[in-house]
């Protein structure tokens, strides 16, 4: 890790590229059973490993869904089951009011990411980098089609972790069949994943499960994301510290009564894209 650290610092110049120190493990997702299942099949091919040298590498997996349901989490795991150092690429910091500059600097960060190689390359929220941007149109599709060439051509070991909200916003050279390995599409947790994210948040603060009613728990968070349930069970946390209390179940309820989760807001945005999603994409559950 220390060598790679130091080879991205001297690697990376135009300052678009960030080099992710925290991988997490996928004991820290809950749920996501289908993806963690395809990852692991291609571990092998990825690495180089000689029982594998008659498999084609792997190269890239776009992950659509809602908002707060672990995406980013996944692209972080991604890196962690693969053993690879994870660079993530920041459009925003790609774009240059000057003509020509931007393309520059994607070409830049993509030959970075191929010297980085073997590594995972995690783009979030793709849709803001590629789709357009007002009077930009032209430069971004000239972003798209540098994109799209280094992903056909590429011959490293780069693997793409590309995440998105809105799917409308991308273009259909992007999500065809062969840009991409695979598209999953991440839900709103269900029953069990529910329990699993509990779990985690529980144990990460040293909560012992024993103490709550989990099946009242889980089922009062119906609707509710992965980033939606941690949320109620810090807010819990604070409000016991403030009435001198051990965190109870009770803590939990009051704070999931105050909440309107993103799929009662959004409701009618979160139904259009699960309906876009059946049956073009992977559940990854």
């Amino acid at each position: 890790p220390g060598v790679m650290q130091a080879k991205y610092e001297l690697l990376n110049r135009g300052g678009a590229l960030q080099f992710e120190y925290d991988v997490a493990k996928f004991s820290d997702v809950g749920g996501l059973s289908r993806l963690k299942t395809w990852l692991t099949h291609r571990r092998a091919p990825f690495r180089g490993d000689k029982g594998a040298a008659h498999l084609d590498p792997p190269k890239g997996i776009l992950l659509i869904g809602i908002q707060g349901c672990g995406k980013s989490l996944a692209a972080k795991a991604t890196a962690g089951i693969f053993g690879a150092p994870l660079v993530r690429l920041d459009f925003a910091a790609l774009y240059d009011k000057y003509h020509g500059e931007t393309e520059r600097k994607l070409r830049e960060s993509l030959k970075t990411a191929d010297v980085m190689a073997p590594c995972v390359l995690w783009i979030d929220e793709i849709e803001k980098g590629i789709a357009g941007r007002g009077g930009e149109t032209g430069t971004t599709q000239r972003v798209l089609g540098t994109f799209l060439t280094w992903m056909a051509e590429k011959e490293s070991n780069v693997f793409v972790v590309a995440t998105a909200n809105d799917i409308s916003a991308l273009p259909p050279e992007l999500v065809r069949k062969g840009r991409f390995d695979e598209i999953f599409f991440v839900d709103l947790p269900g029953e069990s994943v529910r329990e699993k994210i509990l779990a985690i948040h529980l144990a990460s603060r040293k909560q012992p499960a024993e103490r709550f009613e989990i099946g009242a728990l889980v089922a009062a968070m119906d609707g509710f994301s992965g980033a939606e349930i941690e949320q109620a069970v810090v807010s819990a946390l604070y409000a016991a510290h403030a009435q001198s209390e051990d965190l109870g179940t009770q803590h939990i309820i009051n704070e999931i009564r105050q909440t309107k989760p993103l799929s009662v807001v959004m409701q009618e945005q979160i139904h259009a894209l699960r309906n876009w999603a059946e049956g073009r994409t992977v559940p990854c559950d």
